[in-house]
């Protein structure tokens, strides 16, 4: 008699055709599979252990692949977040050149673009080292630097200065005229929301110049903080 009560007692804390969620708290229905009636297991009253034991089998073989499927779910959302984020690389950082003697670039009649030759990084080349434009390769907002500098002999008028720009709009302009010693220099760090396709270049004014070598005092650096798109 204890057999059988203790059976039963089973049979009710097993039998239930609920389970916990994968996703967290709450009670979801688990289909149960028919029972085969030409199952050995089933044919036998004596085995009704056995059939409780299949029973949670089954839930388990159901549980297991309801865990499986939510694992590659996520596996390919990574996946796909994880290329995002490789196309999505953009940095570089550029220098007027790598000379070792002094030479200086300018002054010119006309405004002129400065052409930053000496390349340390270009990652995702979005910057053109012949125009010495930069593209944005995907909307976001980018971390931009720029310092000029130039030097001069005693006597000579020297005017160092440059504009940042975006798409030909000076987004920040940069200017040191000479006082009492023979160099000037002036920097630039910004953080600026930009889209893809715009075009950000540094662009000196005329009558100004700038000198380097390589010690790499004119430098051009940008990359992409976070994207927007």
């Amino acid at each position: 008699m204890r057999a059988i009560v203790l059976l039963c007692l089973l049979h009710e804390a097993f039998g239930q055709d609920t389970l916990f969620s994968w996703n967290g708290p709450g009670r979801v229905n688990v289909p149960i599979a028919e029972p085969n009636p030409s199952d050995d297991c089933l044919l036998n009253q004596a085995s009704c252990g056995c059939c409780l034991m299949q029973r949670q089998i089954h839930r388990m073989e159901w549980f297991f692949n309801i865990t499986y499927d939510e694992m590659k779910k996520e596996l390919t959302k990574s996946k796909t977040a994880l290329d995002n984020m490789r196309a999505s690389r953009s940095a570089f950082s550029v220098a007027l050149n790598n000379e070792k003697s002094p030479t200086c670039y300018g002054p010119f009649p006309t405004d002129m673009l400065i052409i930053y030759k000496h390349v340390f990084i270009n990652l995702g080349d979005g910057y053109n080292v012949q125009t010495g434009i930069f593209t944005v390769p995907r909307s976001g907002v980018y971390s931009l630097t720029v310092t000029i500098y130039a030097t001069g002999l005693p006597g000579n008028k020297l005017v160092t200065c440059a504009n940042l720009q975006v798409n030909g709009q000076v987004a920040y302009p940069l200017i040191e005229q000479n006082g009492q010693d023979l160099e000037d220099s002036s920097t630039v760090v910004m953080a600026i929301k930009l889209k893809a396709g715009d075009q950000v270049a540094v662009n000196m004014p005329k009558e100004c110049f700038v000198c380097d070598n390589n010690n790499h005092y004119n430098i051009f650096t940008g990359f992409l903080l976070y994207a927007t798109d």
